[in-house]
């Protein structure tokens, strides 16, 4: 959510920021929803005001007995207590309309985010390992899953339809694994609290962190009108919302592992095969409420903290800045990983870890006061995979094939597989 006083006051540079995400400028209707609210929230001031001097008059009256001014002044009241309920409609019109214009905006990107239409125009950051040689050609892990016995599209599709999936035996294990391995490597080593969050959560939890209205049509609602969350993202930062939290309280570091349900509609036709792209997937999430003079080098933090994850796994890959044309709704600046995919011959996206400055903190009214000042201030929220655990099952399966079908099992998962080297059928 935008601030109408910075509109106000730099009309020019909020305009020049929503260009660069290839939007036109909205600052000059912005400004007047918002005059003409404060023009109705005016009268209805004035009206308040000059109703209460009468009041006092007409006691004066009253205690006079002069029933033709006590008259004449119940008449004014009467007649202010209409422009006092169309002044306070109009001023609800116009800050209602000027909220669904305000909501309906995404962030503006940071100065550093390159100005770009699609992932195409995104700039690379650097590279970790080297993808493997392999002296055969590389399967895909659909090929590899049903090749083991223990990856069923087939009857995922039977119960469920299309884009899901059954793991069973080692495969089901190493999902497991993998997220008992980020949960264990985020808690102990990177300073994240593990949480446990709601899976179901309320409109005002999806708006608060940028879902909702506009992408309604990506996420599943229950018949309760709860919606599944899309990302453990909703949940943990909403626990920040409508709350005054201490400076010394921050930061505030939270991790958790759930399921994820999105519609992907707007994804048809792309990646229909295998886990790439799923409706439940499960996901280990990190999340960072923070002030704003560490929320650049939070950002920093967190893209380590999954790199690590990465590292361990050994798995080569690459990080991406993310250009406006290409990054979500609610980020001011996102970094993604992009793990190597041998049977692709390219790197695809398995974290994205975005700071979204107090662009969410005033959807959800989540602030925080310094040490001897009175006024509190909104907080800077930040987001990562840490990381997508389908995503890294894939790319362990891939990048760790042998050429007989089994998979290794690197070394980092091997005590959350009961010490086992290998996936065989």
């Amino acid at each position: 959510m935008h601030d109408i006083k910075l509109i106000r006051d730099n009309p020019d540079a909020f305009d020049a920021g929503l260009a660069k995400r290839g939007l036109a400028s909205q600052s000059a209707i912005l400004i007047e929803l918002d005059a003409s609210r404060r023009d109705a929230l005016g009268k209805q001031q004035d009206a308040e005001t000059e109703r209460n001097t009468l009041s006092k008059q007409i006691g004066k009256a009253k205690a006079t007995g002069d029933e033709a001014e006590f008259n004449r002044l119940r008449g004014e009241v009467d007649r202010l207590k209409s422009v006092l309920e169309e002044a306070g409609q109009q001023a609800r019109h116009f800050d209602e309309t000027l909220n669904q214009h305000l909501a309906a905006l995404p962030n503006l990107p940071h100065d550093d985010v390159p100005q770009g239409a699609d992932e195409a125009d995104n700039e690379e950051v650097r590279r970790w390992g080297d993808p493997r040689a392999m002296g055969f050609k590389p399967r895909d892990h659909v090929d590899l899953g049903e090749g083991l016995g223990q990856m069923d599209f087939k009857k995922a599709a039977e119960m469920s339809g299309s884009r899901f999936v059954a793991l069973r035996g080692g495969l089901a294990r190493m999902e497991r694994a993998l997220a008992q391995f980020m949960l264990d490597l985020h808690t102990t080593e990177h300073g994240y609290e593990e949480v446990s969050p709601p899976y179901m959560v309320r409109d005002e939890a999806v708006f608060g962190t940028g879902q909702l209205p506009k992408f309604s049509e990506d996420l599943f609602r229950t018949t309760d009108h709860r919606w599944l969350i899309p990302t453990a993202e909703v949940p943990l930062t909403n626990l920040a919302r409508e709350t005054i939290h201490a400076e010394t309280d921050l930061p505030m570091r939270m991790t958790a592992y759930t399921p994820c349900f999105r519609s992907e509609a707007g994804s048809a036709g792309r990646d229909t095969r295998g886990m790439i792209r799923l409706h439940q997937f499960q996901k280990v999430e990190m999340v960072s409420i923070v002030t704003p003079d560490e929320s650049d080098a939070e950002l920093e933090r967190m893209t380590g903290c999954a790199e690590k994850v990465l590292q361990l796994l050994e798995l080569p890959y690459r990080v991406m800045k993310l250009c406006t044309g290409d990054m979500g709704f609610s980020a001011r600046r996102t970094f993604d990983l992009e793990v190597w995919m041998p049977s692709q011959d390219c790197y695809r996206e398995i974290s994205s870890c975005s700071t979204c400055g107090d662009f969410q903190a005033r959807r959800m009214d989540a602030r925080f006061r310094k040490d001897g000042e009175k006024r509190p201030a909104f907080l800077h929220t930040l987001n990562g995979s840490g990381v997508a655990v389908g995503r890294a099952l894939v790319a362990v399966l891939e990048n760790h094939q042998n050429e007989d079908g089994s998979i290794s099992i690197p070394a980092a998962l091997r005590p959350y597989m009961g010490g086992a080297e290998t996936i065989t059928a």
